[in-house]
């Protein structure tokens, strides 16, 4: 018997989010993937959310990329936010349930599959430092660097710093999240080479207005950066 199954015999596979028994590790059970809305078919290709008709090869967006100039080039995200996803993303935000950046991370790695460039540098839109200092890590970090082993691209955990505290974007609306992360990003000195003439793609939890990844992609094209592409685990979409 190998190790593995050893293993498995002494801790058997859980389902990660409710602790059911699975077949595999870091698994869903059938009850919990009914209820996780993963993201496929035809999508926005600049901000990944999910529109409807047949999946096409040419560039498709949605009325709000239409209609609001995003910096960045392309996007994708894994999950739809509610449900099952939205517990999750809660868990591993809020929760110290590290371990879920594995398997999130394999689910975002799949879909950024059409967005990813040679030599891409991964980058984790950044936590101020007091927010870190209580939560203890950032979870678009631990993303970021799974994102980065699974792809094989390398990863700049500290490209980016948040400059001032911007509290919660709850409750504010799409005005209100751009204005409130104005200027709030920005390349410290030390990592303007790194990012200098590279393709980034930047890495968060989730995805609502796009305020977030606006900023700190605008941060990137002030330090030189040639391209920035978003990848989140969970795309917050408009209600039809």
């Amino acid at each position: 018997m190998g190790m593995q199954a050893a293993l498995h015999l002494l801790y058997p596979p859980q389902c990660i989010s409710c602790g059911q028994a699975v077949i595999s590790d870091f698994g869903l059970c059938a009850e919990c993937w009914r209820a996780t809305h993963f993201i496929s078919g035809l999508v926005c290709d600049q901000c990944g959310t999910p529109l409807p008709g047949p999946d096409r090869t040419e560039r498709v967006l949605c009325d709000d990329c239409l209609t609001i100039a995003r910096p960045w080039e392309r996007g994708r995200s894994a999950l739809l936010y509610g449900d099952n996803a939205r517990s999750l993303v809660l868990a591993l935000k809020h929760g110290d349930r590290m371990d879920l950046a594995r398997p999130a991370a394999a689910w975002m790695t799949r879909v950024a599959q059409p967005i990813l460039k040679p030599g891409m540098l991964v980058v984790p839109t950044p936590l101020h430092w007091f927010r870190l200092f209580r939560r203890k890590y950032n979870q678009a970090a631990l993303l970021s660097k799974a994102v980065a082993r699974l792809t094989g691209l390398s990863q700049c955990p500290d490209a980016l710093i948040r400059r001032r505290p911007t509290g919660t974007q709850d409750g504010k609306t799409r005005d209100g999240r751009f204005a409130n992360l104005l200027d709030a990003f920005v390349v410290p000195p030390r990592r303007e080479a790194v990012v200098c003439a590279r393709d980034i793609l930047l890495v968060d939890d989730v995805m609502t207005s796009g305020a977030t990844f606006a900023a700190a992609t605008e941060a990137l094209f002030a330090a030189g950066a040639q391209s920035v592409s978003v990848l989140s685990l969970a795309r917050v979409a408009k209600e039809a």
